[in-house]
């Protein structure tokens, strides 16, 4: 059956490729349908009026009528659609008018004939549709369909191809979801069979790789059933060239080299203070790095006490990463010769290769590379930090607090911007790499390793694009089920490549395909740079929550409001508070404060009230993590609420109890040293701000979903 409906197809593209064609006719896209069980209306193809007359007689019941031809594309746009046709005359008068609205429109057009359609019934119209994205490949789209669906845009994406659980969750994930249930007395629609359409256009194009574009625009979905009235099929010009990809364990080989090296070479080192050869080396020599560090440079002998060499093939013993601080004219041939010595990185600082225009000087280094077995990082970038290893291969500043969140930026400036955030939040880092051009290694390679690093607890990363979407959903796929991976995605308004004409690669922009296909992969996305760092810094800090439900504990009605707000607009559920739990609660409050959730603790309580809910809190099974909202007043002090919330979450971590624990200090300046303190010790805490811990906590709470650890999907 799967080989009869495959060669079936595979004969009909090769017909219209032989044509020189790329768009398929409507019959054509009928026998795709077919093949794949995409449900269609009855049709039949009239070359003249008696036909289409007999055609129509034959369904007994009203019909669509529509221009067939290959070179009208657009047949609503040539006047060649007339809907609601009954009777012999009607049909003579369509069948006149279409061809000669299509005559008009394009003298030139090979008209096939008039398709003749089954009139489907009223239903809730809607899009399924498959596009080629220049970053993901094969995507497929669903979302509201019809005349206005460039309009809303509401559409959701996936990569294809999609099982039935990911295409029944599709239908969810549109704005307008619950339309499809049933509003108003209207009846719900057949999900199952909705679903079945999705899944079987992006089984198509996943075995059709040379179909650039689907579309079923509209499909009318009713409790009956969901029938495409359109199908539309347009083949790719042609094939992108295969992206050269490494294994798994050829990755870890080569990054492990790259993170943990035993000797670096730095090509270009200099003794002279302000070149980048001189910073570079200073950062390896004053790191600490423990390896051997090997100058390069014909014009010396000695830089900063170490033997400089002529050139790295001089360079005794095995060398792990050879860094380039030489400009760009002269690379290629130091690389040659980083080849020749069989170094297995190259990290490549220099600027004035792709992002200046000279693509071509970029494409000789990545021949070069790929002839002798080298990774290449870069070029364009500042270099990069393996702090665990003491290791700073950078022109930048150093950086030496170790920890657990790996940071990695497309940017030379981002890349700043995380270097001084982490300096100032005293942020412990794994690593911090910079990837420019990205002509070789990018994020999916670093994802493979930081998956592996014992020592990276979070991955956040900023990226402008991905060379290989579907290579970085893989990566990233792996990684969070271990540690949490935070992405910001820069260029939210660009639009993206449009295939020919289609309602769904028009609707295929860059922002709208990657907001959904990374939220398929489980990364966290972070809206800005400040929101990506935050992330980042807080998410080893919290426990992983154990269920959803979630309590605000508040001194101040006021805040106990925003934080209510920004629970909803960061996914999170707020705990319906059982009875029991509200008595027990209010046994701890006084009669003017209020209970239920958020519970207002009101703002002159001692500091005992704040322990004693607080208590009750991490105490109660029911309650899987918690929101602190503090009222600076001179009865609870800002340091004193500090310590005592530390000292409570602390006994109970030690009891085993861990639950995440966020705060919100409102306040004079001593909320600032108040937070820091909470920070230091596991509670994220933020001053004058309710969003930025509700944020956080949101942002563990998605990863979790995403990981599986709570029960439910992303």
């Amino acid at each position: 059956m799967a080989e009869d409906r495959l060669s079936r197809v595979r004969a009909l593209l090769d017909a219209v490729r032989a044509e020189g064609r790329t768009a398929l006719t409507a019959p054509e896209g009928k026998v795709i349908a077919d093949a794949y069980g995409i449900a269609v209306p009855g049709e039949e193809l009239a070359a003249d009026v008696d036909e289409a007359v007999a055609c129509a007689a034959r369904f007994g019941r009203p019909v669509v009528m529509k221009i067939v031809s290959p070179d009208i594309p657009h047949k609503t746009d040539a006047g060649g659609v007339v809907v609601g046709v009954e009777g012999a005359s009607a049909v003579r008068a369509a069948f006149h008018e279409i061809v000669g609205n299509a005559r008009a429109y394009d003298p030139r057009a090979r008209i096939v004939g008039v398709q003749v359609q089954e009139l489907l019934p009223p239903g809730q119209e809607v899009i399924v549709g498959a596009v080629t994205d220049p970053t993901f490949g094969k995507v497929v789209a669903f979302g509201l369909g019809g005349v206005l669906v460039e309009v809303l845009r509401d559409v959701t994406f996936r990569l294809a191809p999609v099982a039935a659980d990911e295409a029944l969750a599709m239908l969810d994930s549109i704005r307008a979801a619950e339309v499809l249930r049933g509003v108003r007395g209207a009846p719900p629609v057949d999900r199952w069979a909705l679903a079945e359409q999705i899944r079987r256009v992006s089984q198509l194009v996943d075995e059709f790789p040379e179909i650039a574009e689907v579309d079923l625009n509209p499909v009318i979905a009713t409790a009956q059933g969901a029938v495409a009235a359109d199908i539309r099929v347009v083949l790719a010009e042609s094939q992108p060239p295969p992206r050269r990809r490494y294994t798994r364990d050829e990755i870890l080989t080569s990054m492990r080299r790259l993170m943990q090296p035993g000797s670096i070479a730095v090509i270009g080192a200099s003794a002279e203070s302000g070149k980048i050869g001189n910073s570079v080396m200073r950062n390896l020599v004053d790191g600490g790095f423990a390896g051997e560090i090997h100058p390069v440079n014909p014009r010396a002998d000695d830089i900063l006490g170490r033997k400089a060499y002529k050139s790295v093939t001089d360079v005794p013993g095995e060398v792990d990463v050879a860094v380039f601080a030489i400009p760009a004219r002269y690379v290629a041939a130091a690389l040659e010769e980083v080849g020749r010595k069989r170094i297995p990185n190259a990290v490549l600082i220099p600027s004035g290769f792709a992002e200046t225009g000279e693509q071509g000087l970029q494409d000789e280094i990545v021949a070069i590379a790929q002839r002798h077995g080298i990774r290449l990082l870069g070029p364009n970038i500042y270099g990069y930090y393996s702090t665990w290893q003491d290791l700073c291969a950078t022109f930048c500043t150093p950086y030496d607090v170790k920890g657990g969140v790996a940071l990695t930026s497309q940017s030379g400036g981002i890349g700043m911007a995380v270097l001084g955030f982490a300096r100032t939040t005293k942020t412990g880092v794994s690593a911090i790499v910079g990837l420019g051009n990205k002509a070789d290694l990018d994020e999916d390679d670093l994802l493979t390793w930081f998956a592996e690093d014992p020592h990276t607890e979070c991955v956040a990363m900023h990226l402008e694009d991905l060379k290989d979407g579907r290579a970085f959903v893989a990566a990233a796929r792996e990684t969070i089920v271990r540690k949490p991976v935070v992405v910001l995605k820069a260029g939210r308004t660009a639009a993206g490549a449009r295939a020919a004409g289609s309602h769904t690669g028009a609707l295929a922009g860059d922002d709208a395909v990657y907001d959904d296909i990374l939220r398929q992969a489980g990364v966290i996305r972070a809206p800005g740079l400040n929101e990506m760092l935050e992330y980042a810094r807080g998410l080893p800090v919290l426990p992983t929550p154990r269920g959803e439900n979630v309590v605000i504990i508040t001194g101040a009605g006021g805040s106990g409001v925003l934080l209510s707000d920004a629970v909803s607009d960061n996914g999170l559920s707020l705990m319906e508070i059982p009875p029991d739990l509200d008595a027990s609660f209010r046994a701890f409050i006084p009669p003017f404060g209020a209970a239920g959730n958020p519970v207002d603790i009101t703002g002159g309580e001692p500091p005992s009230t704040y322990e004693a809910t607080i208590r009750l809190g991490l105490e109660d099974q029911r309650i899987h993590a918690l929101i602190l909202g503090y009222w600076h007043t001179i009865v609870t002090p800002p340091m004193v609420f500090a310590e005592l919330t530390a000292r409570v979450v602390a006994e109970f971590r030690e009891r085993g109890i861990e639950k995440p624990v966020v705060a919100s200090l409102a306040g004079d300046v001593e909320v600032e040293a108040a937070c820091q303190y909470l920070y230091e010790r596991g509670v994220v805490a933020y001053p004058y701000t309710t969003e930025k811990p509700v944020a956080v906590l949101g942002a563990k709470y998605r990863w979790a979903r995403a990981a599986g650890l709570l029960g439910g999907g992303s």
